[in-house]
């Protein structure tokens, strides 16, 4: 009996022997103690908390080579491996996890919406329902600050910049043909349907090097990811109507929507300046495919339109008006895949074609013009560590651009081009602490049109100033090659230019937002021509310039007032430029001094509604007057709309939605048209180009059939 006590007694002895103590204490990066940090040996039950000293200490039968895993909630996990009998009276240092919901976010020159987005500034839903949109995408972003007012155009003025600076992308794929074919004075809209998309980010400037051939803007369009339900939208408008539909399948999904407009009969009831002969008609559909893979998703994307009209505009130099004739189709394809190579490697790859037709009548004019425009791009993405993220890849862009023109003097004379454009990129995200962060990168592009290569370095920073503000700089340099309109006439030029430099600062939370960004812009190497427009004889050069600089503020509340949303816009912008037909340096007539935006939406319970209103005020365009010296020597009046809309939800599924744009029947004035050649007295006799009409009325009716009976085209009203 006393041997076998005297064996157990030997064995617990050697036990206890065998047993290490490993302890320490955890801190910040600040030498702060840390609380409640989970402290053990991986693959093992042995380890403690720390407690208010951050002190932690616990007993361990292991030996040998061991690993130490010290967490806690918004750190980076600490991992040691090594000998347990040297863990003894251990410091460690937690770092602050840079992925966490405050942490620091690059976004200078960046306006992002999407529910994955840690700054919201609109929401999809925001599209839809902002009064002066109408549905369109670029409409709502108008309200944006960095944005100008040119309601006779309707597309994107950026910061000083020409519409024609700003891209579109879907997928991270360039949309070449973004905008509905128009005619003077009457505003054109995106072509894409906002029902489409879940993510919208429209950076003013100074935006990533993986983005090229843009030097005010880019606009990045995200295809919704995963449907949630099965569904079919239908749409009675009173311009014309659609249908869509979403199928689901395990790992794989399919939306499409078709839509028919036609102004005829809205016309007949509300008549404006223009002599319709054939008014505007236009068919289009969209589709989106999706397929899950084992590590990825694919998406395919294809959008077709046709759109025909014809009408008689008023001109000063010609007595019966100018007849205007327009048949246009236009192609759009986009395929990507994104997916995971392995647990820090990511690839995306994407291709888009468009291909784009018009037919044009202009007075004794004919014009057949055709384009075919592709984009192909591969990237990859390595997740260094938290701290450490590289990006890099290459794209391809090939326009193939024709144009047949005739007229009393011309016979089926021959213009166009082909450009091809080769580009590589290399980007990093470099987080410091949870507080300060920034991305350099560069981008390189050679062009054989013009053979000639260049190189665009890009840099943003971040610092967080408080738990909810932070300051941001960037700087960029862009480079984009001349418009079609120039390079079918002559290729023997070189790639526009522009640098960047902005300062932005910003505060979000408790659902208020708060942004202010200065900017300043230098332009060089714009293109310039001789004649009033330019053409096949025209002089071409890059010798222009020019420079823009401005402040913009951008205040969102949803919370002070019950049931109310609104934002307020505010862009001061002074820029001027010698480029194009200019004479010297002077305000472009596209750019406003004084922009002005207010939104406001409020939902009213007892009547199952949400109303809204649109305000825009901008200050004078410049224009030429020939009866006194100068160029661009006078400016219009300043120009005011404001738009109400109403959408009352009939029932979960069905909405009635109801707008009317510049409700007050402000006239504005979009400029002036002079006579070629002057009066008796020498006097240039002008007339006012004013809008089509001066107001617009839209009513829609919306109708959701889906699985859940609750889902509808304005979801969350």
């Amino acid at each position: 009996m006393k041997l076998l006590i005297l064996i157990f007694s030997f064995i617990f002895s050697n036990q206890l022997l065998a047993q290490s103590i490993i302890n320490g204490k955890v801190t910040d990066e600040k030498g702060m103690p840390i609380a409640g940090a989970n402290v053990y040996l991986a693959g093992t039950y042995d380890g403690s908390t720390t407690d208010e000293m951050g002190t932690f200490s616990f007993k361990t039968n292991k030996s040998g080579s061991q690993n130490l895993i010290v967490s806690y909630m918004s750190f980076e996990t600490f991992t040691m491996l090594g000998d347990v009998s040297f863990m003894k009276n251990l410091k460690v240092k937690l770092r602050e996890d840079v992925n966490t919901l405050d942490a620091v976010v690059l976004s200078a020159g960046t306006f992002s919406a999407g529910d994955n987005s840690k700054v919201n500034v609109l929401k999809p839903l925001d599209v839809v329902t902002t009064a002066s949109a109408l549905g369109d995408f670029v409409g709502a972003l108008q309200t944006l600050p960095g944005t100008t007012t040119v309601a006779e155009d309707g597309r994107l003025f950026v910061r000083g910049g020409d519409a024609e600076e700003t891209q579109i992308f879907i997928d991270g794929i360039r949309v070449f043909t973004p905008y509905s074919p128009t005619t003077n004075n009457t505003p054109t809209r995106g072509r894409y349907s906002p029902f489409l998309f879940d993510g919208i980010t429209f950076s003013t400037g100074g935006y990533s090097a993986e983005y090229g051939q843009a030097l005010s803007s880019v606009l990045l369009l995200n295809t919704i990811d995963e449907p949630d339900q099965e569904k079919i939208d239908i749409a009675i408008m009173s311009l014309g109507g659609g249908i869509g539909n979403t199928q689901k399948w395990d790992k794989s999904s399919l939306s499409f929507n078709v839509s028919y407009i036609n102004l005829a009969p809205y016309n007949a009831v509300f008549p404006n300046r223009n002599n319709w002969i054939k008014p505007f008609e236009t068919v289009s559909g969209e589709t989106v495919f999706r397929k899950k893979t084992s590590k990825g998703l694919f998406k395919l994307y294809g959008a077709f339109d046709a759109t025909n009209f014809e009408l008689t505009q008023e001109d000063i130099n010609y007595e019966n008006g100018v007849h205007f004739k327009l048949n246009n189709k236009n192609l759009y394809l986009n395929s990507s895949y994104e997916g995971e190579l392995n647990d820090t490697w990511t690839i995306f790859g994407g291709l888009s074609f468009t291909n784009g037709n018009n037919d044009l009548n202009i007075i004794d004019s004919a014009i057949e013009n055709v384009e075919n425009s592709m984009h192909a791009k591969l990237k990859f993405r390595n997740r260094i560590s938290n701290r450490f993220k590289l990006y890099f890849g290459a794209e391809y862009f090939t326009t193939n651009f024709k144009e047949n023109y005739s007229d009393d003097a011309l016979i089926d004379a021959k213009y166009g081009y082909d450009d091809n454009i080769v580009a590589v990129f290399s980007e990093a995200d470099i987080f410091i602490s949870k507080n300060l962060a920034f991305k350099t990168g560069l981008r390189g592009e050679y062009s054989s049109l013009f053979n000639d290569f260049s190189m665009a370095p890009r840099m943003s920073l971040a610092y967080k100033v408080s738990g909810k503000s932070q300051l941001s700089l960037a700087y960029g340099n862009f480079y984009q090659n001349p418009s079609s309109a120039i390079l079918k006439f002559n290729q023997d030029l070189k790639a526009q230019n522009t640098s960047h430099y902005i300062v932005n600062y910003q505060y979000n939370g408790d659902r208020k937002l708060f942004r202010a960004e200065g900017y300043y812009k230098k332009y060089n190497n714009l293109v310039k021509y001789d004649t009033e427009f330019a053409d096949f004889n025209s002089n071409y050069n890059n010798n222009g310039y020019g420079f823009a600089k401005g402040i913009d503020f951008f205040y969102r509340d949803s919370k002070t007032i019950k049931n109310v949303d609104y934002w307020v816009s505010y862009s001061l912008l002074d820029t001027k430029r010698d480029y194009k037909n200019y004479t010297m340096e002077a305000q472009p007539n596209f750019a406003n001094t004084h922009n002005v935006s207010v939104v406001g939406k409020y939902w009213i319970n007892d009547w199952r509604s949400q109303v809204g209103f649109s305000y825009a005020l901008a200050s004078g365009r410049t224009f030429t007057n020939p009866n006194e010296a100068g160029f661009l020597n006078n400016k219009t009046k300043a120009y005011n709309s404001l738009s109400v809309n109403w959408a009352y939800l009939i029932s979960p599924q069905k909405i009635l939605y109801a707008s009317v744009n510049n409700v007050l029947g402000f006239k504005n004035i979009n400029g002036y048209q002079y006579a070629n050649t002057p009066d008796v007295n020498g006097n240039f006799n002008r007339r006012a180009l004013l809008p089509a009409a001066d107001q617009f009325f839209f009513v829609g009716f919306f109708w959701t059939i889906s699985e859940d009976k609750k889902s509808n085209q304005l979801d969350k009203l």
